[in-house]
């Protein structure tokens, strides 16, 4: 444990603004000292009490409820102060500035510091704290900013159950059936003078399929529960005047981008996050791509071909009513051709043909025929932007996940593909077999935090809020 994790630590830990109530928080061993000087005097372990909160000279800076948290029993595994305060920002910050001031005064009973090296916490250090204390491990750790963060109703909902340890508990399934494993391929290399053939008798290969079944289930749930957290990122592109505006408020349900007859319009990307289902969509409305002259025309395109490289999905809006203009049809096929040439073969490209309500020519079979103005083919469209996502029908009790989860649960399969080809070989290739197995638990521990480097966990509480 760094020396840092070890100082006491303090922050205001309510969203940055006016509230009704606000809260400052303190974190560390021994806190009754510094309690004595801002509260007056000795606070009842988890019981709120209603008080002044004292100046240096004794004076009242606000009124509210104190509680303490003796540690182990508290969020961070150490003595927790929470003092709830009326939420305006100079309060609060003067509430801070009083917690960090009465730890360096000298205690009248001790002689020494309050509370010596008090400081103010790093975002997501309490949380921090918590995970280095045992309270909670890492993905649980993750879902709290998870579930702060979440969209929507369902990714909160899945949030808060990788908080209350599904997901974790999943992992830690799989873990003990592959340290059990483990055991067995490590006993056959210990005693291969033994007759007994401890692989075949406990039926190595029925664990270890089995094994691979269960992970299987989980990496799909975990795939769905990353899709809930991380959504994708759908660009409508086409040329000026097919409908692409009208297409993000049809989605949106609100009038977000201009939508005028006059090509060009749209300048820049318009964004909104729209959810299907629960899953949340991001789509972006992109200026038509054409050649153009005006210069801010020009950038507006440009950054358009920029989202769509960077794009999950793209929508390839048509217009029915100039489909049978050569012109069109030419500009269209320009189009598709450098979608084609650009775009990675993982990005799927959808063909949407817009204004059914105006008539003209039916659209190849295979793509969406819609009207943004009237609504028709929404539905459709919509259900199709769900596969091209991945989803499926939410399971019960579905978790939340992160992109971190999922690939280190498709590098647990890799290991165990591998193991089950070892296997296969039996005595020519034990210790690749007992090493596959050692990588695969491994891997099933970065997602825990049991096996983490510090760089990796810098990055991830780095992303929490400060106060939490």
């Amino acid at each position: 444990m760094l020396a840092r994790h070890k100082e006491p630590i303090a922050a205001i830990a309510t969203a940055p603004g006016r509230g009704a109530v606000g809260i400052v928080r303190v974190s560390g061993q021994n806190l009754e000292s510094l309690i004595a000087a801002v509260c007056g005097n000795a606070l009842s372990p988890r019981h709120a009490t209603y008080l002044p909160f004292k100046d240096r000279q004794g004076a009242p800076l606000d009124h509210g409820l104190a509680i303490h948290f003796p540690g182990p029993h508290s969020y961070t595994g150490e003595d927790v102060l929470e003092l709830q305060a009326h939420g305006g920002p100079v309060v609060l910050q003067l509430l801070l500035a009083r917690c960090l001031e009465a730890a360096m005064e000298i205690d009248p009973a001790t002689g020494q510091a309050r509370l010596p090296g008090l400081r103010v916490a790093k975002p997501g250090e309490f949380t921090e704290r918590a995970f280095l204390n045992d309270k909670i491990d890492l993905a649980q750790a993750e879902a709290i900013a998870d579930l702060i963060d979440a969209s929507t109703e369902a990714a909160a909902r899945s949030a808060s159950r990788s908080l209350a340890g599904d997901f974790s508990r999943e992992i830690h399934t799989l873990r003990d059936a592959l340290i059990h494993l483990r055991m067995l391929v490590e006993a056959t290399l210990d005693f291969p003078e033994e007759e007994i053939d401890f692989l075949r008798k406990a039926d190595a290969q029925g664990q270890l399929t089995k094994l691979q079944q269960q992970l299987a289930t989980v990496l799909q749930h975990a795939k769905q529960g990353a899709l809930l957290r991380e959504g994708i990122k759908v660009v409508i592109a086409g040329q000026p005047n097919a409908g692409k505006s009208s297409l993000l408020n049809a989605l949106a349900g609100a009038e977000l981008a201009i939508v005028t007859p006059v090509e060009g319009t749209t300048r820049d990307k318009v964004q909104q996050t729209i959810q299907i289902e629960g899953v949340p969509l991001h789509v972006i409305d992109t200026a038509g791509l054409r050649d153009s002259e005006d210069e801010v025309e020009k950038i507006g395109i440009a950054r358009a071909w920029a989202e769509i490289e960077a794009a999950d999905a793209v929508l390839f809006l048509h217009d029915l009513t100039r489909a049978e203009t050569p012109s069109y049809r030419e500009a269209d096929a320009a189009i598709a051709g450098t979608l084609a040439a650009n775009l990675p073969l993982r990005v799927p490209v959808l063909n949407v043909w817009n204004k059914t309500d105006a008539g003209g020519i039916a659209p190849p079979p295979k793509d969406l025929a819609i009207s943004a103005k009237t609504g028709a083919g929404l539905d459709a469209l919509r259900r199709r932007l769900l596969e091209i996502a991945g989803w499926q029908a939410a399971p019960e009790g579905l978790y939340i996940a992160r992109e971190r989860h999922v690939q280190a649960l498709h590098r647990v399969q890799t290991h165990l593909d591998m193991a089950a080809q070892h296997l296969a070989a039996q005595a020519q290739s034990l210790d690749l077999l007992a090493e596959e197995l050692r990588l695969g638990q491994n891997a099933l521990n970065e997602i825990t935090g049991e096996f983490t480097s510090d760089d990796l966990l810098g990055v991830i509480f780095s992303k929490f809020c400060i106060g939490k």
